[in-house]
């Protein structure tokens, strides 16, 4: 009988199928003031109304790498996000002009994102990991007006910022401002906290992200102003915000579910948010928790491993009874993770599936339904999922093909900054928008990932998705974490070979191989198990997180490894 982890309450969306079937997008406009004739702009929908109406509310708890909290009210964002919207056009920046945001996780980061998009302006934030190439590659890319940076970065960059033309002004957070460099105090002192957010047009974009590098050289996805009806729609029915909730997005705003999720979707309902500079630690991420007594949680499959990893008894050490909901995205959540948060945490983890380019949820676990582990959900009311061949006809359940989604959601980007090829290659089957993954929906429509198409092995004339074996390899008790890939073999065209790190207390060893390898083997097909198993300290990721297999594939090719600018250290 196949496992499934029914609903405990329904939450903000009440009965799924109904909701679905009679949902238009319209519904949501008259959540936003614009619909009543105010701005058309995604900045004064996510602070300034509420800077208004619910002034005293915290907009933000910014949490510095040393423990020291910054706690803005929404009055607060709104008056200093319009002081710099304000500086920004004094120094000759215009409407339509790129602003990089290059900072760690600190409260004039939200304030300068916030800002760019309030004068008109298109924010374009980094994650601070990022290195000189990379920032370099960006730079070249999106030819910004300025960069918003700190002392310690801006000097990482130095070299790169002589080499860009046209040369951007750097505009400079913090003490010891360089030389040349504007400082952001300056800036901000120079702006009016009345300043009044430009009025845009729905399409007119208000974000560029760029991808985390998982497939091959990032792109800088465009993503409007009427994305605000899906991350509304996201916040309130995928992540079941409540507006006096306090909320944790793990994700770096240097990442779309960091931005769409983790900052304005949360700000329209007037959540709370909670930001954390400091790297990752279990014990640090419990006691955030616990602290700010955080009610909604939306993290990563990877943190979620790496919190099991830290074992099972830490987390009893914390008062997290204020939890209420937990989400995932970024990538595939395997079925073991979702068991280890209801034994451990007590608590649902829901899954979610949706891309940089899709710019919000698209397919989701909600609150009101039955979870299978392992399946990304259904599609969120507005969206239509499909799984559809070459040619974009629509498979029956079961039959493995390509995800696809109709175009027209309200989240989808506009473009990829200076490359048409690269965006038109999304809707190459007429109809559809091609996520490039491999899935199959079920019977009841919840859709199961498979694979990136480039990740699907082909093995012994089988056709076989990664996350499968991965996540029969982590419930191995001794395995914290697994890669697939497929490694060329003239018999079998490739064979399945498994790249392991082990759980702490475990070590290497050709027994251990041979008990994995067995374990995994009588619980899939014949020609899924791995023939071959390495054990590794790390594997590649991204810096969002992401397992780099591309990056794993290519050296046991021999091939060359490509792009590698969003590496993980």
């Amino acid at each position: 009988m196949e496992e499934v982890l029914p609903p405990i309450d329904p939450g903000n969306l009440r009965d799924y199928h109904d909701i679905y079937g009679a949902f238009n997008w319209s519904m949501l406009e008259r959540e936003f003031d614009w619909s009543k004739g105010g701005i058309y702009n995604v900045a004064a929908e996510a602070v300034d109304r509420h800077g208004r109406d619910r002034s005293d509310r915290v907009a933000i708890h910014s949490v510095r790498a040393n423990g020291e909290v910054r706690s803005l009210t929404f009055r607060e964002m709104s008056r200093f996000s319009s002081q710099f919207a304000d500086g920004l056009l004094r120094m000759g920046i215009s409407r339509g002009d790129r602003v990089f945001v290059y900072l760690d996780r600190r409260s004039e980061l939200f304030v300068s994102i916030i800002g760019i998009v309030k004068m008109g302006g298109i924010a374009c934030p980094f994650f601070s990991a990022l290195g000189p190439e990379a920032v370099k590659d960006r730079l070249q890319d999106g030819t910004p007006a300025a960069v918003v940076t700190s002392p310690y970065l801006q000097e990482r960059i130095s070299t790169v910022l002589k080499e860009v033309t046209p040369s951007p002004r750097v505009i400079c957070v913090g003490e010891d401002v360089p030389q040349g460099a504007v400082p952001y105090s300056k800036v901000l002192a120079s702006g009016s906290p009345e300043m009044k957010a430009a009025d845009m047009r729905p399409d007119d974009p208000y974000i560029i992200h760029y991808t985390s590098g998982s497939t091959g050289k990032p792109k800088g996805i465009v993503l409007p102003h009427r994305a605000m009806l899906q991350q509304f729609s996201g916040a309130k029915y995928v992540a079941d915000l409540r507006e006096d909730d306090v909320y944790w997005c793990t994700a770096d705003p240097g990442w779309v579910t960091g931005t769409s999720m983790g900052m304005f979707g949360p700000w329209y309902l007037g959540s709370t948010i909670i930001s954390y500079e400091g790297r990752f630690d279990a014990r640090a991420w419990y006691s955030l928790m616990d602290r700010f007594k955080v009610n909604v949680w939306f993290t990563a499959p990877t943190a979620l491993r790496m919190l099991m990893k830290a074992g099972d008894t830490l987390v009893k050490e914390f008062d997290l009874s204020a939890l209420r909901q937990v989400c995932s995205a970024g990538e595939p959540l395997n079925p073991h993770v979702v068991r280890w948060g209801m034994d451990v945490l007590g608590k649902r983890i829901h899954d979610n599936w949706w891309q940089t380019e899709t710019g919000a949820p698209c397919i989701s676990n909600f609150r009101c339904m039955d979870i299978r582990p392992g399946s990304m959900g259904r599609p969120v009311p507005g969206v239509v999922a499909k799984v559809v061949d070459g040619n974009g006809t629509e498979l029956p359940s079961g039959k493995e093909g390509f995800l696809a989604l109709r175009p027209g959601w309200p989240s989808m980007m506009v473009g990829i900054w200076g490359s048409e090829d690269r965006y038109r290659e999304y809707f190459r089957i007429p109809g559809w928008y091609v996520s490039g993954d491999q899935a199959y929906m079920d019977s009841d429509g919840y859709i199961w990932f498979l694979g990136r198409a480039d990740d699907v092995i082909k093995t012994s004339g089988e056709r076989l998705g990664p996350f499968e074996v991965e996540s029969a390899l982590i419930e191995h008790p001794a395995v914290a974490e697994s890669a697939v890939v497929g490694k060329p073999d003239e018999l079998r065209g490739e064979i399945v070979k498994a790249f392991i790190v082990l759980r702490p207390g475990n070590e290497p060893s050709e027994r251990l191989r041979e008990d994995i390898t067995n374990f995994v083997r009588v619980r899939l097909a014949y020609y899924a198990y791995p023939r071959e198993i390495e054990f590794v300290e790390a594997l590649p990721k991204t810096r969002s997180g992401k397992i780099m297999r591309r990056v794993l594939k290519a050296k046991e090719g021999g091939q060359e490894l490509g792009d590698l600018s969003m590496l993980e250290d």
